[in-house]
């Protein structure tokens, strides 16, 4: 699939690094979890982003290199070129379930939110950060902050709030995405109450097509395969929450 010029119509600043893009189009066959592959001209590469919603197109940005910077720039009308959905996304099971996001991760979780209301299956979110400065917007269901600061919500990490929920609530399925070695952490604290989890992994991707190579986390190829992936089929992967790959393909401890 080429990529195919849509116009940013609505933004959205989340906190002071990072900003929702609402594009001029609708992908109703999309699902939470999968990604967009996104082009500005004047940048030399694409990269892929989770989509925070599919009606319309929502990709949720934080301004950290100078492409992901540009994005942040883009101004009302501008237009981005996107290609996808791509890759597997989540899947949704169970009669109540648990989603757990760091950082700007909490996004794609927020289309999960909505996706699972539709279902009527009952969804609490905890949503982490550093600093309440760093904190993205609700989700719509019940939502749990925590700052690792203890600047807003509940003091100390994505955990605490997990060990909040869990001497109230009894949760099917966790779902999780943020950064990887905080995905690891949320799945063995759930394999410690026999909860299964799926977890949105993040790599660098090139082609998003499973033809580059360059995502793999061990055997597995994350735009493919992923980047959705059950916590059992990650757990003995000996990459997983310690090496992924850098522009260059070098390997590089997370």
């Amino acid at each position: 699939m080429l990529p195919q010029p849509v116009k940013v119509v609505k933004i959205e600043k989340e906190n002071q690094s990072v900003v929702t893009l609402t594009l001029s189009c609708r992908m109703p066959e999309a699902v939470p979890g999968q990604f967009l592959m996104v082009w500005l001209p004047a940048q030399q590469e694409e990269k892929p982003y989770s989509l925070a919603d599919n009606d319309p197109v929502k990709i949720t940005v934080g301004a950290r290199g100078p492409f992901s910077t540009a994005l942040c720039s883009l101004k009302k009308g501008d237009f981005v070129w996107i290609r996808g959905p791509y890759g597997r996304g989540f899947e949704l099971k169970g009669k109540k379930i648990l989603l757990v996001g760091g950082g700007y991760g909490f996004a794609p979780l927020r289309f999960l939110a909505k996706e699972a209301r539709k279902k009527k299956i009952s969804a609490i979110a905890v949503c982490g950060a550093r600093t309440k400065s760093l904190l993205l917007k609700a989700a719509s269901c019940k939502t749990i902050y925590t700052t690792d600061d203890g600047s807003y919500g509940i003091p100390g990490n994505v955990l605490a709030g997990m060990a909040f929920l869990f001497k109230k609530h009894k949760f099917d399925l966790v779902y999780s995405c943020g950064p990887e070695k905080m995905m690891q952490a949320v799945a063995k604290e759930a394999e410690k109450r026999k909860i299964a989890s799926q977890l949105l992994l993040e790599r660098y991707m090139k082609c998003g097509i499973g033809v580059c190579g360059h995502c793999c986390c061990g055997e597995l190829l994350v735009c493919v395969d992923g980047p959705m992936f059950w916590y059992s089929q990650l757990k003995s992967n000996p990459e997983f929450g310690k090496i992924w790959r850098d522009k260059s393909g070098k390997k590089v401890s997370i």
